[in-house]
């Protein structure tokens, strides 16, 4: 684990976020290579993810989805070992059987990665209800989309929560885009948080491009369900700015729209605020950015020169 990027202050937040846009551009140009298999980006929504991350603590557990790459290396993950996972190598994760879509580290209590959308809301009341029953110290913070909020599992979720107030941040990361469908067409109104309303459970939206914001947002959430015991739901208002799944053309965005958002992207937005406060120089960016390389490049030797799984784990890790 880099310790450089695993701080919460504004520059150590900033270098992980630059991780995860590296990992993942790497892993978008491996795939236009034929080196790895096609994947879901979340380029874009990284102060989401280092935001929220960043506010919870060793003993909460994580339920990602199929946009998991900046939940994992913001909790901590190697890019070696995901790297590996992705490629099918037995150094990975979960062995090489995830590929990049289903990713667990119970180390890091990174609980499941759900390519199902939705499915992770399905499984978080259980988790949490876990916590609650074994009176453990921690909560269940479950990363969903819009396009999840829209599916009937998301209100069975909150439903269940609220009355069996069970300790869940539910972080909705609206990024604007349920696949290839804008939110426009299934949705009413701009955001998902106020849905939480009628649970009785207290909500938020943040501007999800803001990583200061965001964490502080998410320090907030997090500090009142411990406090409470019952579920709170934090929007992160973001931007998809790569398609849906690699290879994608975005031929279906609005060229005005993605420009738009392309202005507000978060790590430009943070490397800028820094700057300007005179925490940073141009000097330290590029030394983030020499950091950030190296790590990645070390990551990818790592991932080619480790092994395939043997044939004999095909049976392994096998429960149904």
């Amino acid at each position: 684990m880099n310790q450089r990027t695993t701080g919460n202050s504004p520059a150590a937040m900033l270098e992980c976020m630059m991780l995860i846009r590296a990992y993942e551009e790497r892993l978008a140009a491996m795939h236009a290579a034929g080196q790895a298999a096609g994947t879901c980006t979340s380029v874009g929504q990284e102060a989401s993810a280092v935001g929220v991350v960043r506010a919870l603590r060793e003993s909460d557990r994580i339920l990602t989805n199929h946009r998991s790459a900046g939940h994992l290396l913001a909790r901590g993950a190697e890019p070696g070992r995901m790297l590996a996972e992705v490629m099918g190598r037995s150094t990975g994760y979960c062995k090489g059987k995830s590929g990049s879509l289903h990713i667990s580290a119970k180390e890091l209590g990174v609980v499941l990665t759900s390519t199902i959308v939705g499915g992770e809301l399905s499984l978080a009341t259980g988790v949490a209800l876990s916590l609650k029953m074994l009176a453990q110290d921690g909560i269940a913070a479950c990363f969903f989309g819009d396009g999840a909020a829209c599916e009937g599992i998301f209100h069975e979720s909150l439903n269940l929560a609220a009355v069996w107030e069970l300790p869940i941040l539910y972080v909705c990361e609206n990024n604007q885009w349920q696949a290839f469908v804008h939110r426009n067409e299934t949705m009413r109104g701009d955001h998902v948080s106020a849905w939480a309303e009628r649970y009785g459970m207290p909500s938020r939206t943040v501007d999800g491009n803001d990583a200061e914001a965001v964490h502080a947002a998410a320090v907030e959430a997090v500090a009142t369900i411990r406090a409470t015991g019952k579920p709170y739901l934090l929007e992160t208002y973001t931007y998809r700015l790569r398609g849906h799944f690699e290879p994608d053309d975005q031929a279906y965005v609005d060229p005005q729209e993605l420009a738009a958002w392309r202005a507000r992207d978060p790590i430009a937005t943070l490397q800028q605020r820094l700057l300007a406060r005179g925490v940073l120089g141009e000097a330290d960016l590029a030394d983030m950015q020499r950091r950030v390389n190296e790590q990645i490049e070390r990551a990818g030797a790592f991932a080619a020169a480790s092994p395939f799984p043997a044939p004999a784990e095909l049976t392994t890790d096998v429960y149904a």
